[in-house]
């Protein structure tokens, strides 16, 4: 009759195992493994009586007598010693399920392809090689592919597709984009040593026409701000990127504008100088765009979250 009623008993476990079972059954782990309570509390940084109560839980819920404890102290029994080997192939299971699913978000493969205007690698803070060399760690099988092109071009690629994203100066935001600031760079009026302002006093250049001298500008829209101060130029040149302005201030017969950290090589060199650096300036505010509604592309989160952490 005994066998009869063990065999039609209800299993105790026949349930999910909850969050607390699996807490519970690390403390008991933890207790076997440092042969009492006492020790185990210190190892758990908790109280013995957390420790005890915690075993005395496990016990009730399996119906199971895990341990002997009193004067003789502790010894596991039996069936005691027959959980802790479940116990172990249990939390062995879950360590190795988690670890995998950690792989999967960090072992990344496909693509990035981004769209980048030109000359963002003389930046000082170096944010889009500092992400790019994160990714690189974290997905080394990832294929990077990166577009140099003007502005416009980023945007239409982001929102037709076949880019992922970009970095671009923000003139005006445009639906389907999302935008996210990523840096500020500021622009300065240039000559080259072989035009005729370069040994001209500051001073006295406020009191001179520009008008009066060529000058290279962007062939690519520009904020209200940044078009006023061009219009005190004589715009006899255009240029789609700076290296274009770059070769045209130094042949010595324009004027243009150049971010300082593009120009300071030449500056450096004493073959460009600022003009009317206080007055003839202007800020341009950066940000990475990708488009509105796209399904979430693990290569191209990680990607963003390594931009926007990094210096």
């Amino acid at each position: 009759m005994e066998e009869i009623r063990m065999k039609t008993k209800s299993p105790v476990l026949a349930g999910q195992l909850a969050d607390a079972d699996i807490r519970t059954l690390r403390v008991f782990k933890t207790v076997v493994e440092c042969a009492g309570f006492t020790l185990a509390a210190v190892e758990l940084n908790v109280t013995r009586s957390a420790v005890s109560l915690a075993m005395a839980d496990l016990e009730q819920r399996l119906s199971i007598r895990l341990c002997e404890r009193g004067r003789g102290g502790f010894a596991m029994t039996t069936q005691g010693r027959e959980v802790y080997r479940q116990t172990q192939k249990l939390l062995a299971a879950l360590d190795e399920f988690r670890s995998g699913i950690n792989l999967i978000h960090f072992h990344l493969k496909g693509e990035l392809n981004i769209g980048i205007t030109d000359s963002l690698v003389t930046m000082p803070q170096m944010r889009i090689s500092n992400a790019l060399a994160q990714l690189n760690k974290l997905g080394p099988d990832v294929q990077i592919n990166i577009q140099m092109i003007p502005p416009k071009e980023i945007e239409n690629g982001v929102l037709d597709g076949h880019l992922h994203t970009g970095i671009i100066p923000v003139l005006k935001t445009i639906e389907g984009l999302k935008y996210n600031a990523l840096y500020d760079e500021k622009s300065f009026l240039y000559c080259s040593k072989d035009h005729h302002l370069f040994g001209v006093n500051d001073n006295n250049i406020s009191n001179i026409r520009l008008k009066d001298f060529n000058a290279v500008v962007p062939a690519y829209d520009q904020t209200e701000e940044i078009s006023a101060l061009h219009q005190k130029l004589n715009p006899l040149a255009t240029s789609t990127d700076r290296e274009g302005v770059a070769f045209l201030i130094l042949t010595g017969r324009y004027l243009g504008y150049l971010p300082d950290h593009y120009a300071k090589r030449w500056v450096n060199e004493g073959k460009m100088r600022a003009i009317l650096p206080q007055t003839m300036t202007y800020q341009t505010h950066f940000a990475t765009i990708t488009k509105k509604g796209i399904v979430p592309n693990p290569v191209l989160e990680n990607y963003l979250e390594q931009l926007k952490g990094s210096p």
